[in-house]
């Protein structure tokens, strides 16, 4: 376009710019403002190829804007914005004009330009806050137009005198005129301006005549100060025509000045006329003058006069002053050397002038004008130029007493000196350095008493004016007018601010003087400027001071600092600077917060330059690493010491003494620095540094964030440099150096919106991994705030206005807005975008922050779970619980957490919808990984709360609210594959929170948001299998067959029912979802029913695959008739049709994972739907059985042997050993098993791993795991740990035989031998009898003890090969843990001692301990419990081997009787044995003997150590879990192992009831009933009837009660009366009691759902009080009756003769709940039936119901997931006591239910002839959940239960292949296809089988002739 078309083009340009100007975007931004300049930038280049189009353009706009109206202070700003944008693209495009510019440009510039730009120089006046800037900015536009258009710009001021000689005096307009002072001047145009002026000047009014006079004299400065050398020229070569104007043009004004007002007027411009005519100087200055020049003579005797004060008038003294400056300051721009008369002209006046100016007692004042400070600054800078070296009036404005306006003169004066040096003979600044201490002096005080008084003055706004007083009173102060000094001293501050940036040696130089107190110098000169950067009422001073600190840093500013030591020094002053600014900026004082960070990336860069300068010179030396507290015991935590940084406290910690030792070449700080608890200053730097960066990563202002990321790479550069100096590592400076390095390459993502850019930020932050002082402290500092501005935001708008002041603090919105950060200010304004966003990128940081800073709180990585490896108070401190990652409430992250979930269901008026929104998007998709266990937790805790002590769930909208987000962000985070989420996932367990999830979601009803939130759950468990990998069960089978059974009530819940369309969409959305959620939930799942009642494990799982097949397969035929009707409807829409088939192909998926995971429970039920007479059915089927079988299903399950093969295999997973020798799953075990059982589990373990050959594996993981806990090696093994439990079962074991060999000799000699008879061993003098000798007792004891200890050492030869093992280990284990602990000590103490010499001792000497400890002495001490001997020895006998039992142990231990004072004199016998004790120790342990080849048998379903462990696993499993995903191995071990124990334990089933262990009984003479002996007589015991009651679990003990009596448990609707033989019954609680009943124990009688079919008969019920011996009923302690009912009540009364014995009997205790049970039983300890218990779960209770009848009771009604349940809510007596009754009637036994009206329904129950009738106030809904369990029943139940025989595995293949060739002849094309795929996939398992022959018959039946 812009080729084609170049104007259209260019005035797309400029239309760009103009639609982009502030006036019509409003307030500018980093984009806007980039998009400006740009537009700005492409106008100035176009410019130069289309001049025209492109000015007419800007011209067009600039009218357009000034005749815009406004209205507001925002507006005027935009205004005053877009006006100066203009005037600077235009004077830039003139600027460049090209000199080929058209005659007819010239002229449009001048018609349509030129008047716009008058318009500004006439009409900006005082009125206009913005007039100075508008004035400059257009002077410059006309300056650049009147450099080529000078033509069109001249004769505009010369029409305008034209115009002024012939008009009224009361009509003169100067203003073109005025136009004078802005042009660009050359010789030529001078020459041009003063020829027609002279010829006019005479025909001027008055007025005109003034103005003429004043603008002439700008213009003759414009061209002295634009084009000094034609200047400089005209007094080298003198121009006649030049004189002559200028001679002509004096006489004029000389005529003019006839009145001394007049001559006070015109003298400043004769001064420069006459400079004008260097020959008339020259002749003036003789004796004897021209007359023509006589007028010039008279009139510089007339100046010299008044400015020595003799010229009688005031006013003349003044413009002689005036005009002698002006002479002063033109004869600077001629050469010295041409030794111009002017010279002399300035030496005969400006002493006077000098006195006259420069005068401290009489300062010069023109008028009532305190000073004329310009006028001043003119003269001190022309005497300078002329005279550098006398400095007299220096030392005169320097002086202490001096007026500020001296200063001011003086400061500005050498800013101008630094500024201005165009001329090659202007004397440079160095002069002056030699009073840079009086400068630096002068400094100080300003600071002090502008700052002293800036709390009454909050703002400043700066102009250039004539006078200083001007200065002070033309701007609008806020001010009191009587704080006229104060004010003047801010002036002076800001000039000395300037005069630092423009020259900062002038203030560092310090000639003469010593390191420190040159570094104090600067420190003070630094800390004042960097006072000055927060001083938001005076931001201009602050805007100089941050450009003069910049400055500072440059290079050679800071080789300046103290050239003695500049690294130190710099490390000290920029470090202390560093952190008082971030410190400011965190705590959010400074309006301009973003301009201030930009300005702090400037400071780093330069601190980068100087460290990479300085980092070879000083390689040598460590004072980096030192400075900055590597390696220094520096606290890493949050609370930085916080310095109060006032001024003196800043001078004191950056000068020297403290801190820097005196001296050159130091490069060191004392070795107190930085190490004794108070990290160096340079740390606390950067920890604030950090601190500032992290927190304005949530700024609203993307800008301020950008620029923040961006600084990060220069914390990474410094890193870089400090670690190639110190040779260290940069994670030593930096830990997270990779993550800020990539913050620094975001930073370049300029056109990124906000939205993104922050997502990015938190992506970047949760991958910080390494907590810091900086990041700890921003996560805290942030975390205040953020609580702060909830707290506001919640309460708004109620305390919007409450306090003034902090309404006020906030100032307006944009003040808002460039703070930044608004939370500080106490109030929040929601109709502000920029707070709501701050708030929420507040909530975003902490959120992604918040792991890092966890961590650093607990200081360990993941929490361990706590191995119970012994007693609590004997561990050392190991206890840390299994989700301690939940943390302490206390701590800020966990309450951060507990307020975010607080605001998922933040309900505020405005902004309630966008909290909860962004809360719930931030914690789903934002939260840091390690914050997941917390939000788990907490998620949990919190939904736990929805539910009331029984159970019931308490529904409100705010709950119902908190669920819904909480799926949401469980889905997010789930679905959101974050960095790390894997590692953290598996650290707290979901399972619990999911099950109340869907409980509370089952109870929301149908309506459509209710359906809604189903839909989404189910999508939420789909999304939570798909990470099943990565996240933690404790009970997995468990929980997602409960998952199956929750999810799959909700198929098919109201799709036929609903009749709006939506709604039948959303329901089929909600079928889609179940089916999906329970596709992944059946994969791989083993059906784990409740525990049946009278059903074998087998069986209950068959009806429970048969529940799901036939629901699924209903599923499918609903989907059939759907798309049948609407196919005869003319067809739905295309949706639902897709619905449809999506459906189907989910239940074909979920069908086939429930066959394959359960082939062994479903194929025989499902088999026979391969011919089916449905065909439809029959191609489901196949299609079923295809994916199966292409999934690889295995059908060895169903193999007779497939129990054994499952034990065989967990024993195989149990005893599996991981690459680095560890034991998983046995380890987890031993870690989570009650104390209690250790007995059995140490029997359990070592009998597998022994049978497996792997015994020594696992001793050598518990011993090291016991060595790693045990305090010393004293308390090896003495404690009563699971190692020391193995260790003393393997003895018992292993041992037996060695022991009776070795001991039964000796200690039948001691016992039978004639000398031994009478033998005493008593040697404790206070037990001895009269007769005996104490030495002769010792002699005799010490004869036993060497007799007994040489057979011991000699028998090394008969050692068990198995203990071998077990010394061998603990040998071995004890030097490894010894070496590493002494290896440790070694590098801590840095030297080497005799490991090897030392170590093996003691690690022997353990073998030795525990061996005679646990082995050897028990056995000697009690041979007779040992088994060795077959009575107890005598008294004697017994003392003297208890006493040779200490003496054994001391030799064993290496150690000597020291306590026991009758024991030492056997000391010398001890120390002898030492060494043979030893060597017969390490001939034991020292090697290991080779496995036996011989593998031990086991049969695995009767071995009592499989079933044992069957039983610890299974009940054991949820901790398991617990322990394997928090422990600190589990990466390295993973999850597989606990998957697959998972697995075979859901495939196997709850073990059998254990009797709880009692050894006593067998001992007991137990009376046998004659009962008994006839049942036993007849061998009833091994009858199949007998074994198959035994597996129905009718009475069984389990438990214990809280008395400690076991329990038994009697399930009375398990007998079935007919059907069971009742004396088997008898017999069978006979033989269970039996071991149990000669001492006090107690019976649980669980009533639940006994009805006539499980009556006892009048004969059999009175059998039973006959049959048991007399103690057996003595002994019941307690009989608790659990769930009686109206049946039980009856059955009691009719026999009530036989039951009188229990009436009215204590013992007998009725139970209505599990709580009132756990009263009597603990809840861990009772074992009733799976199935009562469920009967509590789910429920929807009615209170308040009447049931009607004869006497009308009021109940309660209960609905459950498969029952209905009638509680009485009135006491009825059953034998004698006042019970609740509780009637249960199940899904299946409901006929009928009929809503009679909407207070009364009726209850049809099979088997009883009168319906139930009840009322109630919520019939309809109790009459809908009854329907939907009665529904949901018959959905699960096949037309007819087909029965089918047994498959085996060699039966499948042609079984399946029948079936495929039986269907491949069939019409419908939908059941050839699966069968033709069938046949493909059967084909090659025929094959792999080796099946050779089939016969028709084997065909038809399925079946091999082989």
């Amino acid at each position: 376009m812009a080729a084609h078309r170049p104007v259209e083009w260019v005035q797309a340009v400029v239309s760009r710019f103009d639609e982009q100007l502030p006036i019509k975007t409003g307030q500018q931004n980093t984009h806007t403002k980039v998009s400006t300049e740009h537009n700005k930038e492409c106008l100035i280049n176009i410019s130069k190829y289309k001049f025209s189009l492109v000015i007419s353009g800007l011209t067009t706009i600039l009218k357009n804007v000034n005749n815009m109206r406004i209205f507001g202070e925002a507006a005027e700003r935009n205004l005053y914005l877009s006006q100066l944008i203009i005037l600077d693209t235009l004077e830039k495009c003139l600027a460049g004009q090209p000199k080929d510019t058209m005659r007819l440009d010239e002229t449009m510039l001048v018609k349509q330009l030129l008047p716009e730009i008058c318009h500004f120089l006439h009409t900006c006046r005082e009125g206009n806050q913005h007039a100075a800037e508008l004035r400059n900015s257009a002077s410059g536009v006309l300056f650049s137009l009147s450099c080529n258009n000078f033509n069109a710009v001249f004769s505009r001021i010369s029409t305008r005198l034209q115009e002024l000689t012939v008009c009224s005096e009361d009509n003169v307009d100067v203003h073109d005129i005025e136009l004078l002072q802005y042009i660009n001047v050359d010789c030529a145009k001078l020459k041009r301006l003063l020829k027609e002026t002279a010829f006019k000047f005479k025909a001027l009014k008055k007025v005109a005549q003034l103005a003429v006079i004043n603008s002439l004299e700008k213009a003759f400065w414009n061209w002295v100060e634009n084009y000094p050398d034609e200047f400089t020229k005209l007094y080298q070569i003198p121009q006649t025509d030049m004189a002559e104007c200028a001679e002509k043009l004096f006489d004029l004004v000389d005529g003019f000045a006839e009145s001394t007002k007049r001559k006070a007027a015109v003298w400043p411009l004769q001064i420069i006329l006459l400079i004008l005519c260097p020959e008339i100087i020259q002749d003036i200055s003789r004796d004897v003058v021209d007359e023509n020049n006589m007028n010039k003579k008279l009139f510089l005797d007339s100046l010299r006069k008044a400015l020595a004060g003799h010229g009688g008038s005031r006013q003349l003294t003044e413009s002689a002053a005036i005009a002698c400056v002006k002479l002063c300051k033109a004869s600077t721009y001629i050469n010295w050397e041409d030794n111009s008369v002017i010279f002399l002209l300035v030496q005969s006046m400006v002493v006077d002038l000098k006195n006259l100016l420069f005068n401290p007692s009489k300062p010069f004042s023109r008028g009532s004008q305190p000073a004329d400070v310009d006028l001043m600054i003119d003269c001190l800078v022309s005497c300078f130029r002329i005279s550098p070296h006398n400095n007299q009036h220096f030392k005169i404005c320097l002086a202490q007493n001096s007026p500020s306006t001296f200063h001011y003169v003086l400061v500005n004066s050498l800013h101008r000196i630094i500024t201005n040096s165009a001329l090659d003979w202007w004397p440079k600044i160095d002069a002056v350095y030699c009073h840079s201490v009086e400068l630096r002096n002068m400094f100080g005080e300003t600071l002090h008493k502008a700052v002293q008084g800036y709390g009454a003055h909050p703002a400043v706004r700066m102009a250039p004016s004539l006078t200083f007083k001007e200065k002070v009173t033309s701007l609008k102060f806020k001010e009191k007018p009587t704080d006229l000094e104060t004010r003047s001293y801010k002036y002076l501050l800001l000039s000395m601010v300037k005069l630092i940036h423009a020259d900062p040696k002038l203030l560092l130089c310090n000639p003469r003087k010593q390191g420190p107190e040159t570094q104090g110098s600067t420190a003070e000169l630094i800390t004042g400027l960097v006072q000055l950067v927060p001083q938001s009422h005076m931001p201009e001073i602050a805007q100089e001071a941050m450009e003069a600190l910049l400055v500072l840093h440059q290079l050679d500013s800071i080789d300046l600092w103290n050239p003695d030591a500049p690294v130190e020094t710099f490390w000290e002053i920029s470090s202390q600077m560093l952190f008082y600014i971030c410190k400011k900026l965190t705590s959010h004082q400074m309006l301009s917060s973003t301009e201030i960070l930009k300005w702090l990336r400037e400071i780093l860069i330069c601190r980068n330059k100087f460290l990479l300068k300085n980092k070879q010179a000083d390689r040598s030396s460590c004072h980096f690493l030192f400075l900055y507290g590597v390696g220094c015991d520096v606290p890493s935590s949050g609370n930085t010491s916080q310095m109060s940084m006032d001024h003196e406290e800043l001078l004191r910690t950056c000068t020297p003494g403290a801190s820097v030792r005196r001296g050159k070449g130091n490069s060191s700080m004392d070795s107190t620095a930085g190490c004794s608890g108070t990290p160096p200053i340079c740390r606390q730097a950067q920890t604030k540094l950090e601190v500032a960066l992290y927190m304005f990563l949530w700024s609203p202002d993307t800008e301020a964030v950008l620029v923040a990321m961006s600084c990060f790479r220069h914390l990474c550069e410094e890193a870089d440099i400090r670690c190639g100096v110190d040779e260290v590592s940069v994670h030593n400076f930096l830990p997270n150096y990779n993550t800020f390095m990539e913050f620094a390459s975001v930073s370049n993502m300029m056109s990124t919106g906000r939205a993104a850019l922050q997502k990015r930020v938190m992506a970047l932050l949760r991958r910080i991994e390494h907590p810091t002082a900086g990041n700890t402290e921003a996560w805290e500092d942030t975390h205040a705030k953020w609580e702060q501005a909830t707290k506001l935001i919640l309460n708004y708008p109620k305390v919007k206005m409450e306090d003034g002041q902090a309404a006020e603090s906030l100032h307006k919105t944009i003040v808002k807005r460039r703070m930044s950060h608004v939370s500080g200010g106490g109030s929040i304004d929601l109709s502000d975008t920029d707070s709501l966003q701050e708030w929420i990128n507040m909530t975003g940081f902490l959120c992604a922050l918040g792991g890092v800073c966890l961590q650093q709180r607990s200081n360990s990585g993941l929490a361990t779970y706590s191995p119970p490896m012994g007693p609590v108070s004997e561990r050392k401190g190991s206890m840390i619980s299994v989700m301690s990652s939940e943390g302490n409430a206390d701590t800020p992250v966990s309450k951060f957490m507990d307020r975010l979930l607080s605001l998922m269901v933040c309900n505020q008026e405005k902004v309630g919808l966008q909290i909860r929104t962004n809360v719930k998007d931030l914690v789903g998709l934002e939260l840091s990984p390690a914050l997941y266990p917390m939000l788990f937790n907490k998620l949990k805790n919190t939904i736990s709360k929805f539910f009331d002590s029984q159970g019931q769930v308490l529904l409100t909208d705010t709950n119902t609210q908190f669920v819904e987000q909480t799926i949401a962000i469980m889905k997010n985070l789930l679905d959101n594959h974050t960095e790390g989420s894997s590692e953290h996932l598996g650290q707290a367990s979901i399972e619990t929170m999911m099950l109340n999830l869907v409980r509370y979601v089952r109870v929301l009803g149908n309506m459509v948001h209710a359906i809604q939130i189903k839909t989404k759950l189910c999508q939420l468990v789909e999304v939570m299998m798909a990470r099943r990998d990565d996240l933690s069960f404790c009970q997995e089978m468990k929980f997602r067959n409960k998952m199956v059974e929750y999810l799959t009530d909700w198929v098919m819940g109201t799709s036929n029912q609903a009749a709006d369309d939506d709604v039948k969409c959303l329901t089929r959305d909600l079928d889609q979802a179940s089916m999906e959620a329970v596709v992944s939930l059946l994969a791989g799942l083993p059906l784990q029913p409740e525990e049946g009642d009278g059903v074998e494990l087998m069986e209950a799982k068959s009806q429970l695959f048969l529940k799901y097949f036939t629901l699924f397969m209903n599923l499918l035929n609903d989907c059939s008739e759907v798309e049948d009707e609407n196919a005869q409807t003319g067809g739905r829409k295309r949706g639902m049709s897709r619905r449809l088939a999506s459906l189907r192909h989910c239940t074909v998926l979920a069908m086939s994972n429930l066959l394959n995971a359960n082939v062994d429970s479903g194929l025989m039920h499902s088999i026979g739907l391969g011919y089916h007479k449905d065909l439809q059915t029959r191609a489901t089927f196949m299609e079923v059985l295809t994916k199966i079988l292409q999934q690889g299903t295995e059908f060895d399950t169903l193999a007779e042997t497939v129990l054994a093969d499952r034990f065989e295999r967990l024993v195989e997973l149990v005893t599996m050993m991981g690459d680095q020798g560890e034991l998983p799953i046995a380890m987890a075990l031993a870690n989570v098993v009650p104390c209690s059982q250790w007995d059995e589990l140490a029997r359990v373990l070592v009998t597998l791993f022994d049978s497996r050959h792997l015994l020594y594996q696992l001793l050598w993981n518990m011993f090291s795991k016991e060595v790693e806990l045990a305090d010393s090696m004293q308390t090896l093994f003495r404690g009563n740990s699971l190692a020391s439990k193995i260790m003393t079962f393997c003895f018992k074991v292993y041992g037996a035989t060695y022991l009776q060999k070795l001991l039964d000799p000796l200690l039948r000699i001691v016992i039978t031998s004639s000398d031994w008879q009478h033998v005493s061993f008593e040697v404790d003098p206070t037990r001895l009898e009269q007769s005996e000798s104490l030495e002769e007792n010792q002699r005799n004891l010490l004869q036993m003890t060497e007799k007994f200890f040489h057979a011991i050492i000699s028998s090394s030869s008969e050692f068990p090969p198995q203990l071998r093992s077990v010394c061998h280990c603990l040998y071995q284990a004890t030097c490894h843990s010894l070496l590493n602990k002494a290896t440790v000590k070694e590098k801590k103490e840095n030297k080497k001692s005799v490991v090897s010499q030392r170590f093996p001792q003691n690690s022997i000497g353990a073998v030795g301990s525990a061996m005679f400890l646990r082995f050897i002495n028990p056995a000697i001490v009690s041979p007779y419990e040992a088994g060795i001997l077959d009575k107890k020895p005598p008294p004697r006998i017994e003392r003297g081997l208890k006493l040779m039992s200490k003496i054994l142990q001391s030799i064993a231990n290496h150690v000597l009787f020291t306590k026991e004072e009758h024991m030492r004199p056997f000391n010398d016998f001890v120390k002898s044995n030492f060494d043979a004790a030893r060597r017969f120790f390490l001939d034991i342990a020292s090697d290991c003997p080779t496995s036996d080849a011989v593998n031990h048998s086991l049969s695995f379903i009767s071995d009592g150590n499989v079933l044992a462990l069957h039983r610890l696993l299974w009940n054991n499993q949820e901790k398991i879990g617990q322990y394997l995903s928090s422990n600190r191995d589990h990466k390295a071990v993973g999850r597989r192992p606990f998957d697959k124990m998972a697995t075979l334990l859901a495939y196997l089933g709850p073990p059998e009831h254990k009797p709880v262990a009692d050894t006593h009984w067998s001992s007991l003479n137990l009376t046998s009933s004659k009962f008994e002996e006839f049942m036993t007589r007849h061998q009833v015991h091994e009858k199949e009837e007998f074994k198959a009651l035994k597996t129905l679990s009718i009475f069984y003990q389990a438990g214990t009660s809280k008395a400690g009596n076991p329990i038994f448990y009697y399930v009375a609707r398990r007998f079935k009366t007919g059907q069971i033989n009742g004396d088997l019954l008898i017999y069978h609680v006979l033989l269970t009691l039996k071991p149990y009943y000669a001492k006090p124990y107690e019976i649980v009688v669980d009533l639940t759902h006994t009805g006539p079919s499980n009556r006892f008969k009048t004969d059999f019920l009175s059998k039973w009080f006959v049959v048991f011996p007399g103690f057996a009923y003595d002994n019941v302690s307690a009989v608790y009756v659990y769930n009686c009912n109206s049946w039980v009540r009856e059955y009691t009364k009719y026999h009530e003769r036989l039951l009188t014995g229990l009436k009215g009997s204590k013992r007998l205790i009725f139970i209505d709940c599990p709580g009132k049970l756990a009263e009597h039983i603990e809840h861990e300890q009772q074992k009733l039936p799976a199935a009562t218990l469920a009967l509590e779960e789910d429920l929807k209770v009615f209170h308040n119901a009447l049931k009607l009848a004869h006497k009308d009771t009021k109940v309660s009604i209960k609905v459950g997931s498969t029952a209905v349940q009638v509680t009485s809510a009135e006491r009825t007596k059953v034998l004698g006591q006042s019970v609740f009754l509780n009637d249960i009637y199940y899904a299946s036994e409901i006929e009928e239910i009929c809503l009679v009206d909407e207070n009364q329904f009726t209850l049809t129950i099979a088997n009883q002839g009168t319906p139930l009738t009840f009322m109630h106030q919520e019939c309809e809904a109790i009459v809908q959940s009854i329907i939907h369990i009665r529904t949901r029943w018959e959905l699960s139940q096949p037309d007819s239960i087909p029965q089918h025989t047994k498959i085996r595995p060699k039966d499948v293949p042609g079984t399946l292949l029948n079936i495929a060739l039986l269907n491949l002849g069939s019409s419908d094309p939908s059941l050839r296809f699966p069968c033709v795929q069938n046949y493909i996939t059967v084909k090659p398992l025929t094959v792999k089988l080796d099946l050779r022959c089939w016969t028709e018959e084997d065909m038809m039946f399925g079946t091999s002739t082989q």
